[in-house]
């Protein structure tokens, strides 16, 4: 979850400067000619672009190329539901791992907290692996980038495709131009993604949920930056992908979520979860700091104890027979 909160913080200044490129580049109608954005239009753009046409003017009628631009959306998100749902799963099933390894985590963490020696947190880093390794779980989870890898390609075509069109930047769908922002579109997108990223919460125990509330702010944050700049055209791809995205979350939910313990149940009658840390590994370690900021345990400690009496005792000795 931690790699997830830093992924995420460290695209939101890249969505910023692309978002102010992005209304920059909305008055420009001349097509990039350079040899990375023109290529990049060559490739994507002008496909979408004429793809998009097209099926406008299948449809016919002012609102044709609206209509074009959802029904690329929602194929494009069907292409990778399966993916989605794919990977969903194997997240879920890794969430429900790590609640059921949780109190063994929260122990370490909390012996983590309390020492400052060098060792001792390098033996309790050693036990939060075994912890993680002898009960097969992943210490990392896994990001799932590959959907939106699969994305992209469409995302930039569509996004190029409209900003240097004239057809499509004075096109118009149920009174909205697809080539300007939109103020409802970005609000409804925003919303969407809020309610999605709420409805992820519902599954997750209250560790899990404390540690997600930030991707359930910044997601929605990102698309409200990303599409209040953006041609309204654009704004119905995040639209209609966020509310796709609620039907794929309403699945993993009630539907995989429920399979998912269900599956897990049945594998601990037969592999419980390894227990390596308990309370009672600490209960009676009690530690002290020296001068040199080492930890020693309390057997140490009266040894240490018990090597400065004699110390002082002999001192002591020596002095008397001088006098």
């Amino acid at each position: 979850m931690k790699n997830k909160k830093i992924i995420t913080w460290s695209l939101l200044p890249i969505l910023l400067f692309l978002t102010s490129c992005a209304r920059r580049a909305s008055t420009v109608r001349k097509p990039p000619t350079d040899f990375f954005y023109g290529t990049i239009y060559k490739i994507f753009g002008i496909p979408m672009q004429n793809s998009i046409i097209w099926l406008g003017n299948f449809f016919g009628g002012h609102n044709g190329y609206g209509f074009a631009i959802l029904i690329i959306t929602v194929l494009v998100n069907l292409i990778i539901l399966p993916l989605r749902l794919n990977q969903a799963k194997k997240q879920t099933l890794q969430q429900e791992q790590m609640r059921l390894l949780q109190p063994q985590i929260n122990i370490v963490n909390k012996q983590l907290k309390k020492t400052k020696d060098q060792q001792e947190q390098i033996r309790l880093n050693q036990l939060l692996m075994d912890v993680y390794k002898k009960n097969n779980t992943k210490m990392i989870p896994s990001i799932g980038c590959l959907t939106l890898i699969i994305q992209l390609p469409f995302f930039s075509g569509l996004f190029l495709g409209i900003q240097y069109s004239e057809t499509l930047q004075h096109s118009i769908f149920f009174g909205m131009n697809l080539g300007k922002p939109n103020l409802i579109i970005v609000l409804l997108a925003t919303l969407t993604y809020f309610i999605q990223g709420y409805m992820s919460l519902a599954g997750m125990n209250p560790e899990q949920r404390k540690q997600s509330k930030s991707i359930l702010v910044i997601s929605p944050l990102m698309i409200f930056f990303f599409t209040f700049a953006s041609p309204a055209g654009l704004g119905l791809y995040f639209l209609v992908t966020g509310l796709l995205a609620l039907v794929q979350q309403a699945i993993t939910t009630y539907l995989i979520l429920p399979k998912v313990r269900r599956q897990i149940d049945e594998d601990l009658e037969e592999n419980p979860i390894v227990e390596v840390v308990t309370e009672e590994m600490f209960k009676n370690q009690s530690s002290y700091v020296t001068e040199d900021k080492t930890t020693l345990s309390s057997e140490e400690k009266i040894t240490s104890d018990d090597v400065d009496l004699r110390k002082r005792n002999a001192g002591k000795q020596n002095f008397d027979h001088k006098k």
